[in-house]
């Protein structure tokens, strides 16, 4: 007789559990939501802006007249210390942002493509379970028609 096929039954991880509620983290996700973190977002947004760019810009062109009269080590510092600092850090925190949304997009867009391989992987765990059913159906039925051949031809009982 044939032994009975036994049924798997996956293990659900418990990252499955709780999948369908968690979302892919994103940059304003790990923000600190205290005071301090606050005014540190809004000054941040601020200052990474191209119109604060501009503004440092014409700030730092005012003193540029006074600059280019104290000789060439003078007006390397303003450059340096004055004009490059000022401008290229809201410049930078622009690019920053830039980067931290295309960053958040490449997480949202991996996100739905993870969701969508774990819904398949979902699909195919429920046609392999309906085909378990049917091979486990089949083989209950070859065992019972295996016992009615034997019982009505015991000396095929003895045949290998």
């Amino acid at each position: 007789m044939t032994e009975p096929l036994r049924r798997f039954v996956p293990a659900i991880h418990p990252h499955i559990r709780t999948h369908a509620q968690a979302k892919p983290v994103k940059v304003a996700d790990q923000l600190p939501q205290n005071l301090n973190g606050r005014i540190a977002l809004v000054i941040t947004k601020g200052v990474g802006t191209m119109w604060c760019a501009y503004i440092f810009a014409a700030l730092a062109l005012i003193a540029l007249p006074q600059a280019l009269q104290g000789g060439v080590l003078t007006t390397i510092q303003w450059l340096s210390q004055t004009f490059i600092q000022l401008v290229m850090l809201s410049v930078i925190m622009v690019g920053q942002n830039l980067l931290s949304a295309a960053s958040d997009k490449r997480a949202e867009d991996t996100w739905k493509d993870a969701d969508a391989t774990f819904h398949t992987a979902m699909q195919i765990q429920d046609h392999l379970a309906a085909q378990d059913a049917q091979l486990e159906s089949q083989s209950e039925r070859l065992a019972h028609i295996t016992a009615l051949l034997t019982k009505a031809y015991p000396s095929l009982a003895d045949t290998p």
